[in-house]
């Protein structure tokens, strides 16, 4: 297994996001309602993996089978639902960076608290900072110890999700994080 490896932030992510949501839109239509930019490729400035996350609300969870044939006929790879957080997970090699697709029901807990956490680092950037140099150092220490880099994390997101005035989400959401 490769090595978890972080790149710069590249301009170019924002637009990605869009160009890859509007395929995906088309590919799953009728049943999901929105699309979201999540994990650090959505906070501007932030070095992330070299993938673009993304967060697809079904509006109708029992279309799961259709979807995941429908993304498998499209090049995706299904991992199921890792974390039984109910964030169905796929993944596809686009270039320049690679895509991977979480499709969850409306009131998913594991997708609002993303939503808050990547909408406080792009508001705060002392935290999105101080998540920049943990990223790095648990990159630095994890090799290809992918559950050690995202386990390294849980801390930092727990107390910024804690310390949100908004309290839309739980303060230890189940899932793979940002």
């Amino acid at each position: 297994m490769p090595c978890v490896t972080l790149v710069e932030y590249d301009r170019c992510w924002p637009s990605l996001f869009e160009e890859r949501a509007v395929a995906i839109t088309t590919l799953l239509s009728p049943f999901v309602s929105t699309i979201h930019h999540i994990g650090s490729t959505a906070v501007p400035g932030l070095a992330a993996k070299p993938k673009i996350d993304i967060d697809a609300v079904m509006s109708d969870e029992g279309a799961l089978p259709e979807l995941t044939s429908r993304l498998s006929n499209a090049g995706y790879t299904f991992h199921g639902d890792p974390h039984a957080s109910g964030l169905w997970t796929f993944t596809a090699a686009t270039l320049p960076y690679g895509t991977r697709l979480y499709l969850c029901g409306e009131g998913n807990a594991a997708h609002a608290a993303r939503l808050l956490f990547r909408d406080r680092l792009r508001e705060r950037a002392d935290d999105a900072a101080h998540y920049e140099a943990l990223k790095r150092r648990l990159a630095a220490e994890a090799g290809s110890d992918r559950e050690f880099y995202t386990g390294g994390k849980r801390a930092f997101i727990e107390a910024v999700l804690a310390s949100s005035p908004t309290k839309k989400a739980p303060p230890s959401p189940a899932g793979p994080s940002c």
